[in-house]
C-alpha cells in the first residue's frame, strides 16, 4: 500500500529519521518517496546522502508533493506548522501526528479541514527498531487509514490501536518509558561499580540483563510476576534485594512516574486546545 505513496516526514530529527530509516529498510517505499524537511539544510543533507530521500527546507512544498503527512515536530511549535502547511493540504491528504499531547481534534481544528487524521505515540528504540507505538483514528480516519499508520509503524518496532482516551497514557508509560529504563540501567551499573565491577563490565552487564528481561517477558507471554517468583529463592540475594526495593518504594515510584508524565501530557493538549480557541476568537 505505501509503496504507491508519496510520504512528507515533517520534522526530520531522531524519530523522523527512525520512521524514514524503518520505511526503507524494511521496502515498504523507495527512498525517492519520502521528502524530509527540517529547519537545518545540513541536517537535510545528512538525510540525503545517508538515506537518498528527496528533502526541503519547506514544510508546504513537502507537503504539496505527498499523499501522506508525517508531524513529527516539537508539540510547542505545531500551530506555526499546521499555518505553514494549511494552504497546501488537501482534503484526501492522510496526517499523522507524533506529537505528545496534542489530540486529533486540535489539529483538525487548526487546519480547519475534514482531513483523516491519525495520532501516533512511538517511543524512541523506534531508532534500533524495537520501538512500541500506540496509535488512535481521528474521527474522519478510516480503516484504510488505519492500516497505513500500522506498516509505517510497524516498520520501527510493534504498534496497539487504542482509544484516543488512552493516548495520554501511552504517551507516560511507554513513550517516556525509556527515561525510566536508562535511569535503571545507570542505577543497576552504578551497583555493580559500588560493588566492585569496573564501569564498561557493569554497563555491559546491566544493559543486558534488562534486554535479555524484557525479551523474556515478550516471548513467553508470561506475567512478570511468575518470571520473578522463578529468580527469587528462598533465602537467597534476589529476595533480600526485592525487600530493599520495596521498602524504598521502587513500585509506587514508577506508577506515580506514568502518572505524572501521563497528566502532563493531558496539559499539554489542554494548552493547545486553549490557544487554538483564542486564534480562532481573534480571527472571527
Amino acid at each position: 500500500m505505501l509503496m504507491s505513496k508519496t510520504i512528507a516526514i515533517i520534522g526530520s530529527g531522531n524519530m523522523g529519521e527512525a520512521l524514514l530509516g524503518g520505511l526503507i529498510k524494511a521496502n515498504l517505499t523507495r527512498p525517492e518517496n519520502i521528502i524530509a524537511t527540517d529547519i537545518f539544510e545540513s541536517r537535510l543533507q545528512t538525510l540525503k546522502d545517508n538515506w537518498g530521500v528527496q528533502t526541503t527546507l519547506k514544510n508546504n512544498k513537502a507537503v504539496e508533493k505527498a499523499d501522506i503527512i508525517v508531524l513529527c515536530v516539537k508539540p510547542q511549535t505545531i500551530q506555526t506548522v499546521l499555518q505553514q502547511i494549511k494552504p497546501a493540504v488537501k482534503k484526501e491528504h492522510l496526517i499523522i501526528s507524533i506529537l505528545a499531547g496534542i489530540n486529533t481534534y486540535t489539529i483538525q481544528s487548526v487546519l480547519d479541514k475534514h482531513n483523516p487524521v491519525i495520532r501516533a505515540m512511538p517511543n524512541i528504540p523506534a531508532v534500533v527498531d524495537e520501538g512500541a507505538t500506540g496509535i488512535c483514528l481521528g474521527q474522519h480516519a478510516k480503516k484504510v487509514h488505519k492500516e497505513l499508520a500500522m506498516q509505517i509503524f510497524s516498520s520501527v518496532g510493534m504498534v496497539e490501536v487504542v482509544p484516543e482516551s488512552l493516548m495520554d497514557v501511552i504517551t507516560g508509560m511507554s513513550g517516556s518509558g525509556p527515561a525510566y529504563i536508562y535511569m535503571v540501567i545507570e542505577a543497576l551499573t552504578d551497583g555493580g561499580v559500588m560493588m566492585g565491577l569496573p564501569r564498561d563490565v557493569a554497563t555491559r552487564l546491566a544493559t543486558q540483563t534488562v534486554l535479555g528481561s524484557a525479551k523474556l517477558v515478550r516471548e513467553t507471554n508470561v506475567h512478570p510476576a511468575v518470571l520473578k517468583d522463578q529468580v527469587t529463592t528462598p533465602g537467597g540475594t534476589a529476595i533480600s534485594a526485592i525487600k530493599e526495593l520495596e521498602t524504598h518504594g521502587l513500585r509506587p515510584m514508577l506508577i506515580r512516574a506514568v502518572e505524572t508524565a501521563t497528566n502532563k501530557s493531558k496539559q499539554l493538549s489542554q494548552l493547545l486546545t486553549e490557544e487554538n480557541l483564542k486564534n480562532q476568537k481573534a480571527r472571527k
